[in-house]
């Protein structure tokens, strides 16, 4: 069998793949009983009656969200303690023993229908280590517990974007309970086809910290052993193949010369807005600034990887003042720099080759991801070039490819004309692009802008071209 990045080059992502790319920024609401105990990890005793959010706002939640740019939210459902957010069926561990609402009370469907009203994808995330059920650690009568909180989660609160798998086995010698994943992806596969399944799962990986470093090139096509198969098995644990899932460099053609098979498996970062995920009384000073926020999002969504952003809703139930200002000039800000593409007043002065009419370099100032520049197959330097209307001020350029046909940019350079100089000038040298790259500039007025595509793997497909 043909080794190395050959065998990369038809390997392409699934649907629910793309659609939780698009997503790009989305929320991580981290809520329960470790709000109201102020320790990060519940131990599964304190009494339902300690849950009480007296001002529960979860439109303001998504309001938020909307503001900072997000396009969904997944909430905490159970964490670690086991205390349930919504009135199971399955264990009196939950709201429906609160004083919230009388008893009454239901976050989940609460945040659902929220997430309806402001057009925000769902999804959920739910621990299978409980330190509250007595079942855990005794096998499939436990399997059957979590796989009844589960299908409860999938079929009740509507179309989900993602299911959060946890896969933290916090159990000490005398009590483990081995997993059964194999179940567990097989009811979301069935209840919520369209869901990615995601950080212990087969669609989405982790990449590898909670600070939101990335790698210089995000590949999301890596080799196969790498991935968690659809029954739930960490193929690398059987293997005795030099990558690990944690090294700067897992899709390279130097990486991966020797590999033969290979899967997407593209990247999820998880950060949490302050230092820890739930909100505590007396950290007033560890949430990020817009700034660290705006550098987090180039590192993650201007990397080929979606960012899931950690929000910390305090004891009554809203965000602490701090964190809404903070989410509305981030908002703001992006709004500022991604609002407008300039190319979309200028003119294409040249481009290389196009494959035929269908594949139109003008494609690339359209908003669509299947609508692509494909240069023809005999170019193997293709290049476009456009003038701009006049000279124009900017310093941040995003570049995309078409992922439904795969990942296969490998080096590129951005070249601009100065005006003042009069000469062209090189602003930028890059690898891997992916479904997204966002990159910076120095500032300058320019009148031209040229893109060198000058390695890749057998052919691109460049969606979208912006300059802000």
């Amino acid at each position: 069998m043909e080794k190395g990045y050959k065998n990369t080059v038809n390997i392409v992502p699934s649907e629910r793949q793309i659609e939780w790319q698009k997503t790009e920024f989305y929320g991580f609401v981290n809520y329960g009983m470790p709000v109201f105990t102020g320790k990060q990890y519940g131990d599964g005793f304190t009494p339902p009656s300690v849950f009480w959010p007296e001002d529960m706002n979860t439109d303001s939640w998504c309001e938020h969200a909307k503001n900072a740019g997000m396009k969904g939210l997944v909430l905490t459902c159970k964490h670690y303690d086991g205390f349930c957010l919504w009135p199971t069926k399955y264990t009196d561990y939950s709201v429906k023993s609160s004083n919230w609402l009388d008893g009454n009370g239901d976050l989940v469907r609460m945040l659902s229908d929220s997430c309806k009203k402001y057009s925000l994808k769902f999804g959920v995330y739910i621990a299978p280590w409980d330190r509250h059920e007595k079942s855990y650690g005794k096998g499939k009568e436990y399997d059957d517990f979590f796989c009844g909180l589960l299908e409860e989660l999938l079929s009740d609160y509507g179309e989900l974007f993602c299911v959060w798998l946890d896969g933290v086995c916090g159990a000490d010698e005398n009590n483990i309970q081995n997993y059964d994943w194999n179940r567990y992806y097989a009811l979301i596969r069935k209840l919520q086809p369209g869901a990615v399944i995601s950080f212990r799962g087969p669609d989405v990986r982790w990449c590898g910290n909670e600070r939101g470093v990335t790698r210089a090139n995000e590949w999301s096509v890596i080799p196969s052993y790498l991935g968690i198969n659809e029954a739930g098995v960490e193929v690398q644990a059987n293997s005795r193949k030099k990558l690990s899932i944690f090294d700067l460099d897992l899709g390279s053609r130097k990486a991966i010369k020797k590999e033969t098979d290979f899967i997407w498996y593209p990247c999820e970062v998880s950060v949490p807005m302050r230092s820890n995920w739930f909100f505590e009384e007396d950290d007033k000073y560890s949430i990020k600034t817009k700034d660290k926020l705006m550098k987090l999002y180039y590192n993650t969504v201007g990397n080929n990887s979606c960012l899931m952003l950690g929000l910390a809703p305090n004891k009554r139930g809203v965000l602490d003042d701090v964190d809404s200002q903070i989410l509305i000039s981030l908002g703001v800000e992006l709004k500022l720099y991604f609002g407008f593409n300039l190319l979309t007043k200028s003119t294409i002065d040249s481009v290389s080759s196009e494959y035929s009419k269908i594949y139109s370099c003008n494609n690339v100032l359209l908003d669509e991801l299947e609508a692509c520049w494909k240069p023809a197959d005999n170019d193997r330097k293709p290049e476009i070039t456009f003038n701009l209307t006049e000279n124009e001020y900017f310093d941040k350029i995003t570049i995309s490819e078409n992922i439904t046909h795969g990942q296969h940019v490998e080096e590129f350079y951005v070249s601009v004309f100065d005006a003042d100089k009069k000469k062209w000038k090189k602003v930028f040298e890059g690898e891997t692009i992916g479904y997204k790259r966002i990159f910076s500039v120095k500032p300058g007025n320019y009148s031209k802008i040229k893109f060198v595509f000058t390695k890749f793997r057998d052919f691109i497909e460049i969606s979208k071209i912006s300059v802000n």
